[in-house]
């Protein structure tokens, strides 16, 4: 049994990005919201939908994205596999990165915490590419006006002046 107060049993505060571009969009990402609150993951906020174009193929299906604000007692480890696992039961195919896919789980941020390649699974947090995402930003920001980015410390209301104006331009919030 674990001492009570230890840092491993305190709550941490993350968040998810999830997204889906193949099948029933919404379904995938209600189904994805309700297995990570059956795991104990506790959702304390919900962004809006999102919908963009797929990258880098335009041709794929668009898809729909949302971000959540959740609590959780796992280690990053253990919410990266859970992750992967629901991931895996709504059916997600792994051939080739980028591909469509039906659900998509990423983690934004862990604790505001900068985690690096970890030889059992691959972790990094937050995501190289995460301040050039505008379906990570903008439903970021509806849900979290003051968050900053873990490495850099740059604002979001910065990074999202950053972003090109075509990707502004192509999401859009249903």
């Amino acid at each position: 049994m674990k001492k009570q107060g230890t840092s491993e049993n305190q709550v941490k505060i993350a968040y998810l990005g999830i997204g889906s571009n193949l099948g029933n969009r919404l379904k995938n990402i209600d189904i994805s919201k309700f297995k990570l609150q059956s795991q104990n993951i506790k959702i304390i906020k919900c962004s809006s939908n999102y919908e963009t174009i797929s990258w880098p193929d335009v041709k794929n299906p668009k898809f729909i994205n949302i971000v959540i604000k959740v609590e959780t007692y796992f280690s990053a480890n253990k919410l990266l596999k859970i992750c992967n696992k629901i991931e895996n039961e709504l059916g997600r195919k792994r051939f080739k990165k980028n591909d469509p896919r039906t659900c998509d789980i990423d983690i934004i941020d862990y604790d505001q915490k900068v985690i690096k390649f970890n030889r059992k699974n691959y972790l990094n947090i937050p995501h190289s590419e995460t301040s050039k995402r505008c379906f990570v930003l903008i439903p970021l920001y509806e849900i979290s006006k003051t968050w900053k980015h873990p490495k850099t410390k740059v604002n979001i209301n910065k990074l999202i002046s950053l972003l090109k104006i075509d990707d502004l331009r192509a999401i859009k919030k249903i």
